[in-house]
């Protein structure tokens, strides 16, 4: 969508990208389909893309292998799709605290591809950076070396890692501009950052839009160039992953 409403010094109007969507189900719909490669921004439940997650159930598409540090919960983030059976693979870290995802993998229904946590996030780097692949140390002489090329550099082995790229990234900011430049909130950056670079069209979901140059350029942390479209989720469900109390003494 363009925007030529905005003027510059010398009065002339200019041409400006408004990348708004009206709502999830509209920034989805006509870019999905079975069989697609997803990277999914999130940890744990901090950060995760609720309303694209939830519109990405209600389209119904079938067959996915998402990319995520993990599959959320039985009933929140990705274990939604988990329980609709929309996911065929997971690519992830840390997949506990999700009983669905335990029963499908023990019964053979979904595939798990499971990779240290700072590899999945260089990966994920790596592939929105145009870099095929790299070499590292983690998870020389296990499981997960099983298959990959293995070099000595300086005396050390290290293994080859390829770099992930999805068809599209599904991400949590808490501000943009039209234009798609991000400010995220704290912890809730995560794995956001890497899926939207890793995407090959990202979709972002955030608590707030502003115009073009209302935010300081010093305070962005993810350029415009990376976005494709944008949703506003004004109250997003902030859980707590393991609510603690005090204990009466």
């Amino acid at each position: 969508m363009l925007d030529v409403n905005n003027n510059n010094s010398k009065g002339h109007r200019v041409k400006t990208m408004n990348k708004v969507v009206a709502n999830a189900h509209e920034a989805l719909a006509d870019v999905v389909a079975n069989n697609q490669t997803f990277a999914v921004g999130g940890f744990g439940l901090c950060g995760i893309p609720e309303a694209l997650i939830d519109a990405l159930k209600e389209i119904g598409v079938t067959g996915l292998t998402c990319i995520s540090n993990n599959a959320g919960v039985d009933d929140f983030g990705l274990g939604k799709l988990l329980q609709t059976k929309q996911i065929k693979k997971m690519i992830s870290s840390y997949v506990g605290e999700n009983k669905e995802f335990e029963r499908q993998y023990l019964n053979g229904e979904l595939e798990v591809e499971l990779t240290p946590q700072g590899t999945l996030a260089e990966k994920l780097r790596a592939g929105g950076a145009g870099i095929p692949a790299f070499f590292t140390q983690t998870g020389v002489g296990t499981l997960i070396a099983e298959g990959k090329e293995v070099r000595e550099f300086d005396g050390k082995d290290y293994i080859l890692e390829q770099a992930l790229v999805a068809d599209i990234a599904l991400v949590k900011a808490y501000k943009a501009d039209k234009a798609g430049n991000l400010i995220f909130r704290k912890t809730a950056r995560n794995f956001n950052p890497e899926c939207a670079m890793a995407g090959k069209l990202t979709i972002v979901e955030v608590e707030e839009i502003v115009e073009i140059g209302e935010l300081d350029p010093d305070s962005i942390h993810l350029p415009g160039i990376y976005v494709s479209r944008i949703v506003l989720n004004a109250q997003p469900e902030k859980r707590i992953e393991q609510l603690t109390l005090k204990t009466e003494i």
